[in-house]
Parts: structure tokens; C-alpha cells; sequence
């Protein structure tokens, strides 16, 4: 049943919102999800439909990514970065999206020492400190190194310059990724930040960086420009950011002037399951891996790095309060486990602004416009997690539960 107190709570999820100098049309926005459909870097039909359609069904916003910054960002060859090759179809494919009345955001991002680029314009990849890169071991890097400041000052103007063009393709708006143990998440992570000058040790200097690159991007983009930024609550290992930790860097982030925080939790490289929730996505990785190396690696260490957290309706809530008290300029989109307008409702009553969903979406592209319709909606996503391990398959993730798939 649902309550004058849930009416208004879904009332509010449902109507426009401001997100700085842009109005969106509900508070529900996909989430920036590499969706493996960008061979060699340029997007495909498939890809400009995905989008096109989440668009159509009603979501406000949706978020491509992964948009890399430069080549060296990419985790892989097959990943788009911010350069002219990409401008013409990148801009058709906003364009497309944005017939539908749904705005448009860019994930912005950057591998650091965390890659296996085939395309890397050195021999290995770069981050806070000399490490293992176990993303690209199969493919003989299996080491990254630590930038110089002079490289440091090089890559801050770098993601400045990417979001400059970001912003003329047609962009409405920035989500810079600062979580899941990428680029600049290994600055403030103190299990990768191992430096000894200004940019490591105490969290005021290894949030230095991060914050370097947010004035970087919102001095090319503007200052009526949304700028969003995604976060790791923790790293999701003893030694990493914390739960006690995350509140402050959201308050750094929004005293610095980030538009809207988005609090995520775990890393890719040492606990990906904290992002997802649910079935473990190791089975399905090991069917799709095709390099023998990755597949040993998998099975050696797997059980250990793809851990169990059984999926629960808005599973993060509980350390997103913290994060969304501690904000006071900016606004919170809440992430992790909404499936069912009961959710919504308690998501917005909490006094959360915005709203992500990634699996959600891609079982119902209609989310938006059945949820406005049925005050009982439960969305039919099991969180079996399968779309998550066809990222690199042929033709990238694809909802199997909704194409009668076997799980």
C-alpha cells in the first residue's frame, strides 16, 4: 500500500530537477556502465540504440561511458578516448540520444596504472606509485609506474582538455570517475598512493590530485556546467579508503565545487563485488575469457577477489547517509540496488536528490515510464549479474534474463 508520505516521495523522484544549469525532466539517471559495445574506440549502432532507447523509455539522463581521457586511458583497446578521431559519430550518436528528451552525460575517466591497452603509448602504465597492473599481466605488463609531477601537471591538463571536448560534442553534462580503483582512485586510495611527496601519505595530499583534475575540468567546461562525481565509500579491503573515510572526501569534493556526489563502493581491481551485489559474476568471466593465462589467474585467485554479498534492495544505504550528510553545497545520487517504486520512495524520502540505475535499466528500458504508471512496479532484474561478464563477449553486455536466457 502506498502512503501519502510514499506518494510524495515518488512525486518528487518524478518531477524536474536542477542539476546546476540544467533541468532534467525526473531524478532517475542511468549509470556509467562500460557496455563493451565500442570496438576499436568508435561506437556502434548497437551502442547508439542502447542509449537511444533507455532515453525513450523516460530516464532523464543517461551516462555513456567508459570516456577515456586519452589513449593511455583506456583500459582497453576497445574503449572510446577523448580525441577528434571520435568526434563526428560521437556527436550523431548524442544527438540521436537527445531526440528522445533525455539529456546526456560522459563518463570521465582514466586507467592510471590499472590496463592491458594493447594501444599504450609507452611500455607500461602509469599511476601514483610502481605496482603490480593486474588487469594487464596476461598481456606482459604486469607492472605500473609512477608518474613524475611534471606528468602529474601533464595529465591534470589532459582531463581538462578532455572535458573541454566533451562539452563541444554535445555533452550536458560530466560525471568524472574518482572510484572503483581507476585512475584517479589510485591517488586517493592509500594501497596504491605508496608516494612520499605532497601527492601521498595523509588524505589531504592524496586527494590533491582528484581535486587538481575537478578544477582542471571545471575551469574548461564552466561554471554552469554539471560536473558529477563517483566515488568508492571504501575500497572493500583492510588498508583502503573506509567507510570512515569516504564522508570526508565527499565533503573535499563538494567544498571544491562538485555538482552532485555518487556514492559507490569497492574497486574493480580488489573487491568488484561490492559495485554489484548478487550472483558472482567469476563463472560467467571464466566461459567469456579466452586467454589461458587470464583464465589461470581467474581460477587461482578468484574466489578470494569475486567475494559473495547477497543483492538486497538499496544495499548501500546504509554508508550513503553518511555521504550525503557531509554534503552541504552539492546533491547525492543515491546507487546501488532500486528495483521497485518501494525503493524509490524510501531512496528520495531519506533526502536523497538523484537516483542511478544500471541493471535495472538494461531488463526494463521502460523503468521510468512503468514505474510512473504502476505505484506497485518491481522491476524483473534477478541480479544475476550475467550482463556484467559479457563485457568483452561479441556484441558487449545484453540483458539474458529479458532475451530468455539460460542463467
Amino acid at each position: 500500500m502506498t502512503t501519502p508520505n510514499d506518494r510524495a516521495a515518488l512525486d518528487k523522484c518524478f518531477s524536474t530537477a536542477r542539476l546546476n544549469g540544467l533541468t532534467l525532466r525526473n531524478r532517475i539517471i542511468k549509470a556509467g556502465t562500460f557496455e563493451g559495445k565500442t570496438p576499436g574506440g568508435l561506437p556502434t549502432a548497437e551502442y547508439t540504440e542502447l542509449h537511444r532507447r533507455i532515453g525513450e523509455g523516460g530516464t532523464a539522463m543517461t551516462t555513456l561511458a567508459y570516456c577515456a581521457a586519452e589513449n593511455d586511458g583506456r583500459l582497453n583497446e576497445n574503449m572510446i578516448y577523448m580525441d577528434d578521431y571520435v568526434r563526428e559519430p560521437l556527436t550523431a550518436l548524442i544527438q540521436t540520444i537527445k531526440t528522445t528528451g533525455a539529456c546526456v552525460s560522459g563518463q570521465l575517466s582514466h586507467a592510471g596504472g590499472f590496463s592491458k591497452n594493447k594501444q599504450l603509448s609507452t611500455w607500461m602504465p602509469r599511476g601514483p606509485s610502481f605496482g603490480l597492473n593486474r588487469l594487464g599481466m596476461a598481456q606482459g605488463m604486469f607492472f605500473s609506474l609512477a608518474l613524475s609531477k611534471a606528468q602529474i601537471r601533464e595529465r591534470v591538463a589532459t582531463m581538462g582538455r578532455a572535458a573541454a571536448f566533451m562539452k563541444s560534442v554535445g555533452f550536458d553534462a560530466i560525471e568524472i570517475h574518482f572510484g572503483h580503483g581507476y585512475g584517479l582512485s589510485q591517488f586517493i586510495s592509500p594501497i596504491t598512493n605508496k608516494r612520499g611527496d605532497e601527492y601521498g601519505g595523509s588524505l589531504v595530499n592524496r586527494m590533491r590530485f582528484p581535486l587538481e583534475v575537478l578544477a582542471a575540468v571545471r575551469q574548461a567546461v564552466g561554471d554552469g556546467f554539471p560536473l558529477l562525481g563517483k566515488i568508492s565509500m571504501s575500497d572493500g579491503v583492510r588498508g583502503g579508503v573506509s567507510y570512515e573515510e569516504s564522508p570526508l572526501i565527499a565533503e573535499m569534493f563538494d567544498q571544491a565545487g562538485l555538482d552532485c556526489v555518487i556514492p559507490s563502493d569497492g574497486t574493480s581491481s580488489m573487491n568488484p563485488m561490492l559495485l554489484f551485489h548478487g550472483d558472482s559474476i567469476l563463472p560467467g568471466m571464466l566461459r567469456q575469457e579466452k586467454n589461458l593465462l587470464m583464465q589461470i589467474g581467474l581460477r587461482a585467485v578468484g574466489p578470494r577477489l569475486f567475494r559473495y554479498y547477497p543483492y538486497r534492495e538499496t544495499y548501500l544505504i546504509e554508508n550513503a547517509r553518511r555521504i550525503r550528510d557531509k554534503v552541504k553545497r552539492g546533491s547525492v545520487c543515491y546507487i546501488g540496488g532500486v528495483s521497485s517504486n518501494e525503493s524509490i520512495a524510501k531512496v528520495m524520502g531519506e533526502g536523497f536528490d538523484f537516483i542511478q540505475l544500471g541493471r535495472t535499466l538494461l531488463f526494463d528500458p521502460d523503468f521510468v515510464k512503468h514505474a510512473q504508471a504502476d505505484a506497485a512496479y518491481v522491476n524483473g532484474c534477478n541480479h544475476c549479474n550475467l550482463c556484467a561478464t559479457l563485457i568483452e563477449a561479441p556484441g558487449g553486455i545484453r540483458c539474458v534474463v529479458r532475451e530468455g536466457g539460460e542463467r
